[in-house]
């Protein structure tokens, strides 16, 4: 395959990687209070950055040192964004909604984006390096992926955020209770999805036993 072609292929890959159960989950959470589009695809390119930058960062040292990921660490990377689904849903679940509907919207959640972006990149890292060099054997094309792959990451993730909070905006213009009903609503499916991802990588996948058994994805 045609190298450029291949990086195509990345900013693609990329872009459907963003549509990731754990991070629509995520992003829907930290983006519910969000009552326009803009802000929101600012917020899911905050995220983005943040997946993009522990990607290709870890993704490159693996890459460059030709390191390889235990089963205990990979599995502990992927127990860290069941922990971080949980916090981003207890934050929606614990936040007092005594405002007025017509009050000025609280700051952007940017920080709590990019952090959470981090965790889910850090996570999902060893994957993409793993893909990257049964594709690319030169390191300057596979770091040059990891690239565009971001670029990707960062691009879906702006569509998302913007498709979930364009609908919740129009719905909040028209029932002022709505943005309550929904900040609730991603509380309870991320602290949910966020359990049920804990039990299966703790218990299923063995990360709490002697012999674990991981599949970088």
């Amino acid at each position: 395959m045609n190298l450029f072609a291949l990086l195509g292929l990345g900013v693609a890959l990329g872009m459907r990687h963003a549509a990731d159960p754990d991070h629509v989950v995520a992003i829907a959470a930290i983006t519910a209070r969000t009552r326009r589009w803009l802000p929101a695809a600012a917020l899911g390119a905050i995220w983005g950055l943040g997946h993009s930058l522990t990607v290709f960062v870890v993704g490159g040292m693996i890459i460059l040192l030709n390191l390889r990921v235990p089963p205990h660490l990979g599995l502990s990377l992927e127990f860290a964004v069941a922990i971080a689904l949980i916090l981003v849903g207890v934050f929606n679940l614990g936040h007092r909604h005594g405002a007025p509907s017509d009050a000025r919207p609280a700051p952007l959640p940017a920080g709590r984006a990019f952090a959470v972006g981090l965790v889910h990149g850090l996570a999902g890292s060893a994957a993409v390096a793993l893909l990257v060099l049964t594709l690319i054997r030169d390191v300057v094309w596979a770091c040059a992926y990891l690239l565009v792959f971001g670029a990707g990451t960062v691009i879906g993730m702006m569509a998302v955020t913007a498709g979930f909070a364009t609908p919740l905006a129009l719905a909040t213009r028209r029932w002022p209770g709505f943005e309550r009903g929904a900040r609730f609503a991603t509380g309870m499916l991320a602290v949910t999805f966020g359990v049920w991802l804990a039990w299966k990588i703790g218990v299923v996948d063995g990360l709490f036993s002697s012999a674990p058994h991981w599949t970088p994805r």
